[in-house]
């Protein structure tokens, strides 16, 4: 089960040097001209989850084995991108093919970083991207739209039932309103087929001078109260000191980072917001090969997460051993947890919650 985070922006803003810290790269080539992002570049990473260790120490397990999530590095969007500016024909191409948009936003001053735009303003950026966005979106819509009013008009019901899904999409849009504030009720399958791009879940990254790394500054405060108007999600950092981060080994992170103020690292926040971001859950499985984290979506029922595993797994599913995770701990493992009573046998109905240590029953 795959899932990615498309990073986007205007040229110039740190997605280049915010992927290369992300992957711990030099896939992106991190260069003080637009467009030096070509191709989109993939970098899979580890979601940090502290849980996994203090599994692993109580099962014993030789290995520990983290979920991961995708980024994509996705060339810079410029003004008129919905006409085919610059790169815009591939920047949409590609940003239809991901699941969420992170939003890198400029909020650090430097004479030696040009600005495409001529100045910094990251609320000016993030309604230039989002005015293209919702403009492809728009001319996508209208150009489906006709020909199924047609079809409708002569009582062809699956025509009806997507220009009823259609209509208040391209009314949204056609306001100035990103598609996913006019998601008709219960149509959320029908609308991810059509590929929106404003109907993606967006996360703000505010990339700030080192200074105002542990703070952010006015400028992130201003994305700040965009992001909350929008019920979005908003990380502070510094693409610069994360890249310097990401290059040091582990056991001189937390001193490096404690110097400068900082309690974690700003990218293990951009993973957790971006996993947060896609509606995910992590279960676990523990033995003594291994300790491992498994994704999926919230909401999952335990035949559907056992077939992350395996599909084999969800033909033959029987039941499901769950140990919430506050109960593994505090029964040292699955036999103090038994003996407390906080063992469970869930069937096939059971929703899977995230910590959920799980034992799966099977026959095929």
């Amino acid at each position: 089960m795959g899932f990615n985070c498309g990073i986007v922006g205007l040229p110039n803003v740190g997605k280049s040097t915010l992927f290369n810290a992300l992957t711990a790269t030099a896939q992106a080539q991190a260069a003080n001209y637009p467009f030096c992002t070509i191709e989109p570049n993939v970098g899979r990473v580890a979601v940090p989850d502290p849980r996994l260790a203090a599994l692993a120490a109580i099962g014993r397990s030789q290995k520990i084995v983290p979920t991961s999530l995708e980024f994509v590095d996705i060339a810079g969007l410029v003004r008129g991108a919905s006409r085919g500016e610059g790169l815009g024909n591939q920047f949409l191409a590609n940003i239809r093919e991901v699941d969420a948009i992170i939003h890198v936003l400029r909020c650090f001053e430097d004479d030696d970083v040009t600005h495409v735009e001529g100045s910094v303003d990251p609320i000016r950026d993030a309604e230039t991207v989002e005015t293209e966005l919702m403009l492809a979106d728009m001319d996508s819509l209208e150009k489906r739209v006709a020909p199924l009013q047609k079809k409708a008009k002569n009582n062809d019901r699956d025509a009806q039932a997507q220009v009823a899904v259609i209509e208040p999409l391209l009314a949204a849009l056609r306001e100035g309103r990103p598609a996913r504030t006019a998601i008709p009720s219960g149509a959320d399958e029908a609308v991810r087929r059509l590929q929106l791009m404003t109907t993606k879940p967006v996360l703000y990254v505010c990339n700030v001078e080192e200074a105002a790394a542990a703070t952010g500054n006015p400028q992130s405060a201003r994305v700040a109260a965009r992001a909350a108007a929008e019920g979005a999600a908003m990380v502070v950092v510094s693409a610069a000191i994360e890249a310097e981060v990401s290059q040091l080994p582990d056991a001189d992170r937390a001193e490096f980072l404690d110097g400068l103020g900082l309690s974690d690292s700003g990218l293990d926040r951009v993973i957790a917001a971006g996993y947060g971001l896609l509606g995910l859950s992590t279960y676990f499985t523990v033995g003594p090969k291994e300790t491992r984290a498994w994704t999926i979506t919230a909401g999952t029922r335990a035949p559907q997460a056992a077939a992350v595993i395996h599909n084999d797994f969800e033909r033959g599913f029987i039941a499901c051993e769950t140990i919430a995770y506050p109960d593994y701990i505090a029964g040292r493992g699955e036999a103090g947890a038994k003996e407390a009573g906080r063992m469970r046998v869930e069937g096939r109905d059971y929703l899977v919650r995230d910590g959920d240590v799980l034992l799966f029953r099977f026959n095929v």
